[in-house]
């Protein structure tokens, strides 16, 4: 079967929400994968839009959070209030699932979007946090959607816009946050998952087209993208990560 690196990171996406999880949805990817999963291995998930349609029944996909085809057969619509009250309160908190997107990520996991380059004087400036701070605060896990480019790909952020496990173990707490953090980083060559004792990112597995072995692609993965500004020893600069 034919599929695109988009489709395939949207369905490696969905994987990831279990029957009984109430999903934080964005624009874009992250709708691709709460439907695909709701449709597929998930029937009993619920969809939530921070615009405050609240267990949407998808069958068209909306062009952004406040498009009016979200509010097809909610449970409740409500608004932003609502919205982030479910995220939140201690009945539904633990279950919820948000998915993420940015310009940046680093090791633990925080995100950038909000600049590239100086704050004061950035190379480019993008919208902002919107809702994803608060996502990536408060719910007991996150899934991220993320390009494998090490442009993308930081050893320190150009901007901190939403945490992961910031410093490492107990940053979140150090921080005054709930437990939780990033539990996924799906991109278009593979999918990372963070060690619970150091809170770092590590390769999980390898997109099967991949044109290296996924063994040297673990070796080589931290000190490519986070340690090692050059090209990294053993991953030749052709293989166009």
């Amino acid at each position: 079967m034919d599929y695109t690196l988009r489709e395939l990171m949207t369905i490696c996406a969905a994987r990831e929400i279990k029957n009984g999880d109430i999903v934080f949805c964005g624009t874009g990817i992250s709708m691709l994968a709460a439907m695909a999963a709701k449709n597929i291995n998930a029937p009993d998930s619920v969809i939530f839009f921070e615009t405050g349609a609240i267990d949407s029944k998808l069958e068209d996909i909306p062009l952004a959070v406040a498009d009016p085809r979200i509010m097809y057969h909610t449970s409740a619509n409500g608004g932003l209030m609502e919205a982030f009250c479910t995220m939140q309160n201690p009945m539904t908190g633990a279950r919820i699932v948000g998915i993420l997107g940015a310009a940046q990520i680093d090791i633990y996991g925080n995100l950038n979007s909000t600049v590239i380059g100086e704050y004061e004087a950035p190379t480019v400036r993008f919208s902002g946090s919107g809702g994803a701070c608060d996502v990536a605060s408060f719910v007991s896990r996150s899934i991220i959607f993320m390009k494998m480019e090490k442009r993308k790909f930081k050893k320190k952020l150009d901007y901190l816009t939403s945490p992961g496990f910031l410093d490492g173990p107990e940053g979140r707490e150090k921080a005054g946050l709930p437990p939780g953090g990033p539990d996924k980083v799906i991109t278009d060559m593979g999918v990372m998952g963070f060690d619970p004792d150091t809170k770092q990112m590590f390769l999980i597995g390898c997109e099967k087209d991949f044109p290296y072995p996924a063994e040297v692609s673990r070796i080589y993965f931290l000190r490519y993208f986070f340690i090692d500004t050059e090209a990294a020893a053993g991953i030749p600069a052709e293989s166009g990560i």
